[in-house]
């Protein structure tokens, strides 16, 4: 396989993790204005009359050499930001310097820098079936999403302070996945050139999508913690403990962005700040995210602890099989609503099972909105009850009007005498029911 093959399936197809401090393309263009500056300033190399000068092959950068000289570089650092620990070698490749220039790399780049012969394929497979399992995940959740906000907002029966929670959780997926599509499309197409450009635009998207993703993880820990409170508190004051949720899931990520943004502007003013070689600044966004996964940890497992009390409560009754039963169905509702998934690679470092960070956080992140939506809204008793109920009152409307269309086909021409006549008939009928009821109630 080319180096050129290579450098189309790390770049191309391998899908952007959001905890991903360098940008794929990033990295060539940034070994290329390396490569660039060396050759500009060395006027020595760039003025032999014989031998083969500075070179970039997209990969590497080869200095100049005499003819039969034999140059050795380490493989590109390309290999190391993309591949897993498992797939790369650290080997070196070389380039004859001939009287007719540059020879071949010797071995080629895959055979050097990656451990099975022809693995680079299977990484670039690899990639690509990541990047369709999160646009199919995304895409889904977006839509299920959308359908569940629509339901909870119809029906003024469900507007509660549990369902705000849910709802204003649903939003912030919503906004993760426009956030995940919107980065795609402005970051990462072909032709775009945004590692070096100081452009609004590119900033704007960074700044909108590091608020999306943030959001989404305080509304998160906002779920656990209202649920951890229904359970220690009897009472509590649910509107006025809601004002400060709101402020919570909405204003700490506004917070935490801003000073982001802020410190980038001031000390890291680079490209599109979708690099973070700056740790402490990094951790600005980072830190908030780990503390949130982590206190939502620690209340999830408080809470499986307050059902396992419940559950063995002589009140609710049941063997034991019954009783863990109901606690396994309760921890695996809990699991999508907590994001405990994210805990797995949470605090493990950026550059270890890269494969598996992706398939967790891409794969499985991806599908959590539309596996909440499900959850808490379409299989919710509540929900599907007062959808019942409006369906029941919708097709016995439907039934009065087509009634009344056939028996009575002057009235029904007409639009105020039809609905007059609709609401006598409705009155009777309550009246029909009132009087069997009363008949069927034995006289006390």
């Amino acid at each position: 396989m080319s180096a050129a093959t290579v450098l189309v399936l790390l770049l191309l197809v391998a899908p952007p993790v959001w905890n991903q401090q360098v940008p794929k393309n990033c990295v060539i263009k940034m070994e290329q204005e390396k490569c660039m500056e060396m050759i500009t300033s060395d006027d020595l190399g760039n003025d032999l009359d014989f031998g083969c000068p500075w070179m970039w092959d997209n990969l590497t950068c080869w200095h100049p050499a005499q003819i039969g000289e034999v140059v050795v570089v380490n493989c590109p650092e390309l290999f190391t930001k993309f591949m897993s620990e498992d797939d790369y070698e650290l080997g070196t490749v070389s380039r004859n310097c001939t009287e007719y220039g540059w020879s071949e790399t010797f071995p080629y780049y895959v055979d050097a820098c990656v451990q099975d012969e022809g693995n680079g394929s299977h990484v670039g497979m690899y990639y690509v079936s990541v990047k369709a399992l999160y646009t199919v995940g995304y895409s889904t959740s977006l839509v299920s999403l959308t359908i569940a906000m629509v339901i909870l907002c119809r029906f003024r029966k469900l507007h509660c302070t549990r369902n705000f929670i849910h709802m204003n959780l649903f939003v912030s997926f919503m906004l993760r996945a426009i956030s995940v599509f919107i980065k795609d499309s402005v970051l990462y197409a072909e032709d775009n050139e945004h590692c070096f450009i100081h452009t609004l635009e590119c900033r704007a998207v960074m700044i909108f999508f590091h608020y999306c993703v943030l959001s989404n993880y305080f509304w998160l820990f906002i779920e656990g913690l209202y649920l951890f409170t229904l359970l220690v508190e009897t009472f509590f004051p649910e509107k006025r403990y809601f004002y400060w949720y709101i402020i919570i899931g909405w204003g700490t990520p506004t917070l935490c962005v801003t000073i982001w943004a802020v410190l980038r502007l001031h000390f890291d003013d680079v490209g599109c700040w979708d690099l973070n070689d700056s740790a402490p600044i990094w951790w600005v966004i980072k830190g908030p995210v780990l503390a949130s996964i982590m206190i939502n940890f620690v209340l999830f497992v408080g809470i499986i602890i307050i059902l396992v009390q419940k559950l063995q409560s002589p009140d609710i009754g049941g063997n034991e099989s019954s009783i863990y039963l109901r606690l396994a169905r309760s921890t695996l509702l809990l699991i999508p609503l907590f994001g405990i998934h994210y805990t797995v690679f949470a605090f493990s470092p950026e550059n270890v099972s890269k494969r598996e960070r992706l398939v967790f956080e891409l794969g499985l992140g991806s599908f959590q909105g539309f596996v909440v939506a499900v959850l808490y809204c379409f299989l919710n008793g509540e929900v599907q009850s007062e959808i019942k109920r409006k369906w029941r009152s919708w097709t016995v409307n439907r039934y009065f009007a087509v009634d009344m269309k056939h028996r009575h086909p002057s009235l029904a021409s007409s639009g105020v005498n039809g609905g007059t006549q609709l609401s006598i008939l409705s009155k009777s009928s309550s009246q029909i029911r009132m009087s069997s009821l009363q008949a069927e109630t034995p006289a006390s």
